[in-house]
């Protein structure tokens, strides 16, 4: 937004105002896989990959069909998979997407690849038979493998990287990547990399039996599901579109070099540590270094430091006001100080239309109304709340608890989530 257009509705430069804030659209309750004609959220390139708090592809769907016109540009500063790239292709918008996670590059390479021949024995046969070797840079690699399977991991993962072409091991890339974390020690669906005793008898299953023929077996099989997804992907007919990915970096400080017409976003659910401490391990098969997971670590929320930022919201002040322990109020603090403040500033690039979709995630027990707060603090700086729709979650991709084993208490999991619009007066 222009000086002159800031200086009209009356607002400072981090998001104070001069002038009563505006009023809050309504609440409309929706169920988005009824809203649009999209196949499951598993079909095609939706679900390659098992990635935390994903967003489901029908929200996008009905943002696009609804709210998009020919030529307009999309914009997610906080990509995750890459769901907002992946249905803007299909209706053939320009997109723009950041993450945090360095898997969203090639996470998005993969879905837009064209189907192509492949002999999967054949192919997996390369990869058992392998003589070159790879050990990912990372000092709890033993830690995390059982020494019966480390060599043959090595194998395969120096075959991955010395593949020339570059079509057969992004095809190769999520199958190993599964396979690879299925014979590892990780207790798979939890929020972060941990070890439990359920990962620990799998890994006793495998050994009792031919963990060898078990390796193949799954490798061949999630090679010929990629494979048969993206020939679904194929059937939806995707657009050649222009996009511009950036993963690895920190959406609370990068900026946009052009204008965008929409921006759509899930952000962070309050605390999200799980997203880096979850894909570490396929971080580094990958080739990513120990230095870089630490740095990312520590940019993820809670646990970076943020400057302080105006938050406009009556919602946000009287929670704030009732959180007591002073570490819950730091968090509360630099989740609201970040993404807040990242919306504050990117805002001002959006010409058309903000679309915001969270849940309300609990605090000690207390659910945290994200929407109602990211509303009140956006229209205090101008844009106008036509209305939040509040979608019911009908499945999670991440482990349940019953009590949250870091606070034990009794886990108060979102059960809506919560699409906040909003539009340029």
């Amino acid at each position: 937004m222009r000086n002159e257009e800031q200086e009209r509705i009356g607002l400072t430069r981090l998001g104070g105002f001069r002038e009563p804030p505006r009023e809050r659209g309504p609440d409309e309750d929706v169920l988005f896989r009824d809203l649009v004609d999209l196949p499951s959220t598993t079909f095609g390139a939706f679900a390659l990959y098992r990635y935390p708090a994903k967003f489901i592809p029908h929200v996008v769907s009905h943002v696009l069909e609804k709210y998009a016109s020919r030529g307009m540009t999309i914009f997610d500063p906080f990509a995750g998979y890459g769901t907002v790239g992946v249905v803007s292709r299909l209706y053939g918008y320009d997109y723009e997407l950041w993450d945090l996670n360095p898997l969203l590059e090639i996470l998005h390479d993969i879905s837009n690849l064209e189907p192509q021949e492949v002999n999967v024995r054949e192919l997996v046969n390369s990869v058992i038979e392998s003589e070159v070797e790879f050990k990912p840079d990372w000092s709890n690699f033993d830690y995390w493998f059982h020494p019966t399977f480390r060599p043959l991991l090595k194998r395969a993962w120096g075959f991955y990287h010395s593949i020339e072409d570059e079509r057969v091991r992004l095809l190769l890339t999520i199958p190993l990547l599964k396979t690879s974390r299925q014979f590892s020690f990780d207790d798979i669906g939890r929020m972060k990399l941990s070890k439990s005793p359920r990962s620990k008898k799998r890994i006793e299953d495998f050994l009792s039996g031919d963990w060898k023929s078990r390796f193949r077996r799954m490798l061949e099989c999630r090679l010929s599901t990629v494979l048969k997804r993206l020939h679904e992907h194929q059937e939806l007919g995707p657009n050649d579109v222009t996009a511009t990915v950036y993963g690895g970096v920190d959406s609370f400080s990068k900026s946009l070099e052009d204008d965008r017409d929409i921006l759509i976003t899930s952000p962070p659910y309050l605390q999200s540590q799980e997203y880096i401490r979850q894909a570490k391990m396929d971080l580094y098969w990958l080739g990513h270094s120990e230095s870089e997971m630490k740095r990312l670590s520590r940019l993820e929320i809670p646990y970076r430091a943020v400057g302080e930022v105006d938050i406009n919201s009556e919602t946000y002040s009287r929670m704030r006001g009732d959180i007591s322990e002073e570490k819950m109020r730091t968090v509360f603090d630099r989740y609201f100080w970040g993404v807040g403040g990242a919306f504050t500033r990117l805002q001002e690039q959006i010409t058309n239309r903000m679309f915001i979709f969270v849940g309300r995630s609990s605090l000690r027990g207390t659910p945290i109304p994200l929407d109602r707060i990211f509303a009140e603090h956006l229209v205090s700086l101008g844009w106008i709340h036509e209305k939040t729709l509040v979608d019911t979650i009908v499945s999670r991709s991440m482990f349940s608890y019953e009590v949250n084993p870091a606070t034990r208490i009794v886990d108060s999991r979102t059960a809506t989530e919560h699409l906040v619009i909003l539009k340029r007066p």
